[in-house]
């Protein structure tokens, strides 16, 4: 199971969820409680080993800076989070790209129909910490390299799995002892959680 942190902002962050085995981490360029800046995710990308995925996430900004951001800050690659048309996608041709949407009725559930390397299912409010119905992906199971977000923690997160069959998982304020703090012991319970078999 691909485990992805995100919202990280210090070097205690990084170091424990490396630690932890995270497959992939997270640094927010736009405004939010976890933003950090290109500098800043210049600095702690000196703890991310190569093996660990390094992903700069992006809403509601043009594709253009958004890339901007992503090469001065040295990330693996871009996510793009939110309403961003196939376009945005095709003028970031060159940059790993991850696509990040919530599920309606009109979402493209194939993992690379924007021209993406990885698809990421959100609830409709990004990091909010809120779940949404899992069910709805039984009408159109997404396909590829996919990643399940959206109100996963520690306690629920196995049972999300089983139940929605992701390739991935990420998590944000489920592993937060306050909005944009990480907690250190829940960033740990969270890979382990996620890589434990449900019987």
């Amino acid at each position: 199971m691909f485990v992805k942190l995100c919202g990280l902002r210090t070097e205690e962050d990084v170091a424990t969820a490396v630690a932890a085995g995270a497959d992939a981490v997270g640094f927010v360029f736009t405004p939010s409680p976890r933003q950090v800046s290109v500098e800043v995710v210049r600095r702690l990308l000196e703890g991310v080993p190569a093996h660990v995925l390094s992903v700069g996430v992006v809403h509601g900004i043009a594709a253009a800076e958004a890339g901007d951001l992503a090469r001065a800050a040295g990330v693996d690659a871009l996510q793009l989070h939110g309403d961003y048309p196939k376009s945005a996608f095709e003028e970031l041709a060159g940059v790993r790209l991850l696509r990040a949407t919530s599920l309606t009725a009109e979402t493209d559930v194939r993992t690379g129909a924007y021209g993406e390397e990885w698809l990421l299912l959100d609830s409709p409010v990004a990091g909010s910490g809120e779940r949404w119905d899992l069910a709805a992906l039984g009408a159109t199971p997404p396909t590829g390299q996919w990643l399940l977000a959206g109100g996963l923690s520690p306690a629920n997160v196995a049972e999300a799995i089983a139940a929605a069959r992701p390739w991935g998982v990420d998590v944000s304020s489920g592993v937060e002892s306050s909005r944009g703090v990480k907690d250190h012991g829940l960033m740990r319970e969270f890979v382990a959680a996620a890589r434990t078999r449900l019987p």
